[in-house]
């Protein structure tokens, strides 16, 4: 049983339909380093607001006292993804919540990565954080769920996981994957990390 209940993690709901086609000049990704543990707090308050926002969250279950818990952890500790033209950066930033806001040069490759992980995330599976994570093949899911999408495959222990990378911050996420599942990625750009 969770320990609070899902929150919105994403708003609007429509953003990763809205980015795809918004003006680079007047909307732009930001990454947002909050204090620590206030990931959600901030996104309570850019919600408040009105302001896009990215939070993305998995479930991790765990005992204690004999009891099962539940709750809803960002999946990348410390950031929050921020939607918006310099007015909402502010309006982050008022929070005082915020300890740093990063400047994101490759736009195009953040929202690339946002919406892989999104897609993750609504797929239902269950997900593991990745740090840092190590050199693996490029792949493509040729049936599921997940069909089409293009991440690397990392091994932990006997099992193979399939891995979407935020590059930014040199981490991803990850989901357990059966390899009849996989195909090799014809790929012109070979990444230095998953």
């Amino acid at each position: 049983m969770p320990v609070l209940p899902l929150e919105p993690f994403v708003f609007p709901e429509s953003l990763f339909e809205v980015t795809g086609t918004s003006d680079p000049e007047t909307a732009r990704w930001w990454v947002l380093q909050t204090r620590p543990r206030m990931e959600k707090c901030v996104a309570r308050k850019l919600l408040r607001a009105n302001v896009p926002f990215f939070l993305p969250l998995y479930s991790r279950r765990w005992r204690t006292q004999g009891r099962w818990v539940c709750s809803h952890m960002p999946l990348f500790t410390g950031y929050l993804f921020l939607h918006g033209q310099s007015e909402a950066r502010v309006a982050a930033l008022q929070t005082n919540l915020v300890a740093l806001c990063l400047h994101v040069e490759d736009q195009p490759q953040l929202q690339r990565d946002l919406e892989r992980v999104y897609r993750l995330i609504t797929s239902g599976t269950a997900l593991t954080p990745e740090d840092r994570l190590q050199v693996g093949d490029w792949v493509q899911i040729a049936s599921g769920p997940l069909e089409g999408m293009e991440g690397k495959i990392i091994r932990q222990g006997n099992k193979l996981r399939f891995c979407v990378e935020v590059k930014l911050l040199q981490c991803g996420v990850s989901v357990d994957i059966d390899r009849s599942m996989l195909r090799a990625a014809a790929r012109t750009q070979q990444l230095q990390t998953c």
